[in-house]
């Protein structure tokens, strides 16, 4: 009967050793978010882009292959307000014309054990690009993983805000962005 047990059990090792690994990279974005935070007058407001795109390729057994490509449509933002939105389209803030989208691709993911990473990369807002690191979080179940993080920018490193926005009395120069990926996963390939 133990000899029963102990095969059974040495089988069902064997068995879930041979079933492949996944990767994450079907993004939802009808089920995932781009937001921002900031303060206006020392008011805290919030914001998001309607339209993004992204790709990710994850696989937790193979953090160092990790990828992620994040592409913000700058004419998409919302600021809560029709005349906001109008001002920060403008040449003045992201000049959306001339720089149609925010782009942020990961260079590096390091682990910080259990469902923490560490990600860095490169974001280019109006042409001006800057490393970026941020604290991750993924929790999957089954083949779904959701990918959280914030990380803060300063908006005069990107030019977001010329002319007599320079003035960080009105607008504050932190801009925290937050982001929510959801992903389903695919057998990875061995």
């Amino acid at each position: 009967m133990n000899y029963l047990r102990h095969a059974w059990l040495l089988n069902l090792l064997l068995l879930c050793s041979q079933v492949s690994a996944v990767e994450f990279k079907q993004v939802q974005t009808n089920e995932s978010s781009v937001t921002f935070g900031y303060k206006q007058m020392n008011v805290p407001l919030d914001g998001k882009f309607n339209k993004f795109s992204a790709q990710i390729a994850f696989d937790p057994a193979k953090v160092a292959n990790a990828q992620a490509r994040i592409e913000m449509d700058v004419a998409s933002i919302d600021t809560g307000s029709a005349d906001g939105d109008d001002a920060v389209v403008g040449k003045l803030w992201f000049n959306a014309k001339a720089f149609p989208s925010a782009t942020f691709v990961s260079t590096g993911l390091k682990s910080l054990g259990g469902n923490r990473y560490e990600a860095s990369g490169k974001l280019t807002i109006k042409g001006k690009t800057q490393n970026i690191v941020a604290p991750v979080t993924f929790q999957a179940a089954a083949d779904r993983g959701v990918f959280e993080g914030s990380f803060i920018i300063k908006r005069l490193d990107y030019a977001i805000g010329e002319g007599e926005w320079t003035d960080l009395g009105t607008v504050a120069n932190e801009i925290q962005i937050k982001f929510h990926i959801v992903v389903n996963a695919t057998p990875s390939k061995k």
